[in-house]
């Protein structure tokens, strides 16, 4: 029997595909513990709506990245700090600070666990950073810290 999972089941198949499964182990196991419909006309069509639905999500996804992308690379975000004499930071440049400053100069929200910092920022210098902004898609800033 043609059925549609409506939750992971272990060793049959992942949250709303479609999968055949004996009669006895639908009618006895998964229909009585809502884990799959059966795969009708209506079943099926809801299951190409969410394919469509999940797709074009992700199809958005990648066309933000790509602008974000081309707004960001090649960047050089300036940021100021105390710093001693021989230009060693008090502290160090975070990825948080540098995410704050993107959004403050770009407007792209950009989250700190996706800055690569190369090397921990605690001196005056330009450092080149990468930002991911999707599976495969980064863009390479460079930030340039000033002594205040």
């Amino acid at each position: 029997m043609k059925v549609v999972l409506l939750q992971d089941v272990k060793g049959l198949g992942k949250k709303g595909e479609l999968v055949t499964a004996s009669d006895g182990y639908v009618r006895n196991f998964l229909f009585p513990k809502n884990l799959a419909k059966e795969a009708n006309a209506q079943a099926m069509n809801e299951l190409k709506n969410a394919e469509q639905s999940k797709q074009f999500k992700i199809d958005t996804a990648i066309k933000n990245a790509n602008e974000a992308k081309s707004k960001l690379e090649g960047s050089t975000f300036v940021m100021n700090a105390k710093a001693g004499a021989n230009g060693k930071l008090f502290g160090s440049i975070t990825a948080k600070e540098i995410s704050a400053e993107i959004k403050k100069q770009k407007g792209i929200d950009v989250d700190k666990r996706k800055i690569t910092l190369s090397s921990d920022i605690k001196t005056c210098g330009v450092y080149d950073v990468e930002v991911k902004l999707y599976t495969s898609i980064t863009a390479k800033v460079q930030v340039e810290v000033k002594a205040l």
